[in-house]
């Protein structure tokens, strides 16, 4: 088992629990809060790992300048492989051997539902989970799991509310993962296309232990579609984009935020395939003139510089990482000294218009006990060669 960052630094004063420690969480102290995570360090999706670090990183920014109210940060980040079974496995450890207080960030759509149940029972919250998984915001079920990515489904609506307005009446090949988090897309094309949908769309899926994905874009290039929809991760993604410029299927082609990232998706796929990808975002483009001299994007860099120096900046999950950090940390400091379980998830539904810093303008973190979905607005943006140029103003979906 790969162990990454657990964060420690020079202790400060402790400062007076206003609560008494019996009645915070397990995991926390008159000097700290540990919290827990599951990330693929290794296996399938290991580029994403690139998310529990800059977390880390931001959690040790945080503990130098004093930690929140006074308590260090520890983050106890553990490496399932991208595993259902094996995340199963090391929560349980986390929360009843490790004794974190509650967990946070965790990548996959399969991986946090097989967990899900075994939070929910204990009353420990899932917060902020690296998926955009309608089955992980679901209050009603499951009133201690949040994801916080921009709905899968959602982000589905809006491109096919594009593509009818675009090119109405085209048949579209959805290549997409056969989980949670490819059928998401489907859902969301299904509750804009309607009783069309099955004269429309023609689909095919792959699952995460595919070594390739040839034979599916090959098979939807047959059936002759006008635009190719790719709801996949990086890596298949990226094998999609290539191998659908490589038989010249001259489709409009629109690939899910998740596979954006220039140095993780678009590289590998060759940026000359990648040209006119149509995507949706939430987030800036920190590599676009545009927003060359934003301040917050200052702040961020001035964070890598000196957390993660080493970090690739045209990687969107840098971006994305910061952005679920600094949204985490709103809601420790919105706890104050009451940081039970119940108060922690009492915070983490009460954000009103909290701007994070990466985040376009017009789109902030708003949650409730009855919406889960923190990002509800995207817009629209084509990859030119260079840059993600936003075409639209802030879309929200069904």
């Amino acid at each position: 088992m790969k162990r990454i960052a657990t964060i420690t630094a020079a202790a400060l004063a402790a400062l007076s629990a206003g609560t008494a420690l019996a009645e915070n969480a397990p995991g926390v102290t008159a000097t700290e809060i540990k919290i827990g995570q599951t990330m693929p360090y290794s296996g399938p999706v290991s580029p994403y790992a690139i998310l529990g670090k800059v977390e880390a990183a931001y959690f040790t920014m945080i503990n130098d300048q004093g930690g929140i109210n006074g308590r260090k940060l520890v983050l106890d980040s553990v490496d399932d492989a991208f595993n259902p079974g094996k995340t199963v496995e090391l929560t349980r450890k986390l929360v009843e051997e490790n004794k974190v207080a509650f967990i946070f960030g965790s990548l996959g759509t399969p991986t946090n539902i097989a967990v899900r149940g075994y939070l929910n029972s204990n009353k420990i919250p899932q917060l902020f989970l690296a998926t955009g998984a309608s089955a992980l915001a679901d209050p009603a079920k499951f009133p201690y799991t949040m994801h916080f990515n921009p709905s899968y489904r959602t982000e589905a609506q809006i491109y096919a509310k594009y593509i009818m307005k675009e090119k109405p009446g085209s048949k579209i090949g959805v290549l997409y993962e056969a989980d949670d988090f490819g059928r998401d897309y489907l859902r969301g094309l299904k509750d804009v296309l309607g009783d069309k949908y099955d004269a429309l769309v023609v689909e095919a899926s792959y699952a995460a232990t595919d070594p390739t994905i040839d034979t599916q874009v090959i098979s939807l290039q047959s059936a002759n579609p006008q635009v190719f929809l790719i709801a996949g991760s990086a890596r298949w993604a990226a094998q999609a984009i290539k191998k659908s410029a490589e038989i010249g299927w001259k489709a409009l082609r629109i690939v899910n935020l998740n596979a954006t990232s220039i140095a993780g998706t678009l590289k590998p796929a060759g940026i000359e395939n990648s040209i006119g990808l149509v995507s949706a975002t939430a987030y800036k483009d920190q590599t676009a003139p545009e927003w060359k001299n934003d301040p917050d994007l200052a702040a961020w860099n001035k964070f890598l510089d000196k957390y993660m120096p080493s970090a690739d900046r045209k990687d969107g999950g840098v971006l994305y990482a910061y952005s679920v950090a600094q949204t985490m940390m709103q809601v420790l400091k919105q706890c104050g000294n009451d940081l039970s379980r119940e108060n922690i998830m009492r915070q983490a539904t009460n954000l009103h218009n909290l701007h994070v810093a990466v985040l376009l303008p017009g789109i902030d973190i708003n949650t409730s006990p009855t919406n889960y979905n923190p990002i509800t607005g995207m817009v629209l943006a084509r990859f030119d060669g260079k840059n993600w140029v936003n075409f639209s103003e802030v879309i929200q979906g069904n």
